[in-house]
């Protein structure tokens, strides 16, 4: 995730959030099944995704305080 993109996070609402933490949560389960069968050519895809899951908790957090 770039920086413009994070910044952009923080501007949305909670419930987006919410879908947003649900799709990368969706594509990290959907990568480690294919890392497991062999398909993932690239692996730095599945730490791009752990750390947008990462971020997008951290902003969710903030806006709880």
């Amino acid at each position: 995730m770039k920086h413009k993109e994070f910044e952009q996070l923080k501007t949305k609402p909670e419930a987006e959030l919410q879908k947003n933490l649900k799709e990368y949560r969706e594509r990290l389960w959907n990568l480690r099944n294919d890392l497991a069968g062999g398909k993932v050519k690239n692996v730095n895809d599945i730490q791009k995704t752990r750390k947008g899951i990462a971020q997008i908790l951290t902003i969710i957090n903030q806006h709880g305080k």
